[in-house]
């Protein structure tokens, strides 16, 4: 039992670290890099507006261009990396915050209803249902073949339970364990049960994918 905790501490450890990490990373892409990106392109545009040779005006017009597309794909990025709704405004705004860069980078649809009063969580917590729900995402992007996803989040009095249904191809259970995104369930129940909740995950060929969350709250 002692060693059972050990591992879980040291697990938690390690996942806390790398949370911390990734905000820090999220934070200089968006304050450090994007606004270094800001300021050229400014410089840019105050250039191109000076010049009178028509290639030269192309050229520079082109290059604001890149660099405009550039800063939005870091932008999508530093939210992904660690979404700041998550902090300051709860899960719920942070998760459909989310759903608004998924769907506009996949395609894919997520219809989603949130029963019951939001409550505030703890960040360990917040953090760790934002990643299961992340992950649960983004392997249905890649593997499930679908353009419609279906999430539901049930707010009660001392748990959040959150459901998300593919309507994708699904797989066999039993070989789960030959699935390319074996490794990413695996961590998406480690982290939840390190968070002191659960996540499960049900499948039938044809009939779509289903991911249970729930956490105590």
């Amino acid at each position: 039992m002692e060693n059972a905790a050990s591992k879980n501490q040291i697990s938690s450890y390690i996942i806390q670290a790398q949370e911390e990490e990734i905000k820090r990373i999220s934070l200089e892409l968006h304050e450090g890099v994007g606004q270094n990106l800001f300021s050229i392109l400014t410089g840019l545009q105050i250039v191109e507006a000076g010049i009178g040779q028509d290639h030269l005006k192309n050229y520079l017009h082109e290059m604001t261009q890149l660099i405009e597309k550039t800063m939005q794909e870091i932008r999508l990025l530093s939210v992904e990396l660690y979404p700041p709704a998550l902090t300051s405004l709860g899960l719920l705004p942070a998760i459909k915050s989310y759903l608004r860069v998924y769907t506009s980078t996949f395609g894919i649809l997520v219809e989603i209803k949130s029963a019951g009063i939001e409550k505030s969580i703890p960040e360990a917590g917040s953090i760790a249902v934002f990643r299961v729900c992340q992950e649960a995402l983004a392997n249905i992007a890649k593997y499930a073949d679908t353009s419609h996803v279906k999430m539901e989040m049930i707010w009660r009095e001392n748990e959040l339970k959150i459901s998300i249904f593919d309507f994708g191809i699904g797989f066999q259970e039993e070989d789960l364990e030959k699935k390319p995104y074996s490794l990413g369930i695996v961590l998406m129940k480690e982290r939840m049960l390190l968070a002191g909740g659960q996540c499960r995950v049900y499948s039938k060929i044809g009939e779509g994918t289903s991911i249970e969350i729930s956490l105590p709250i």
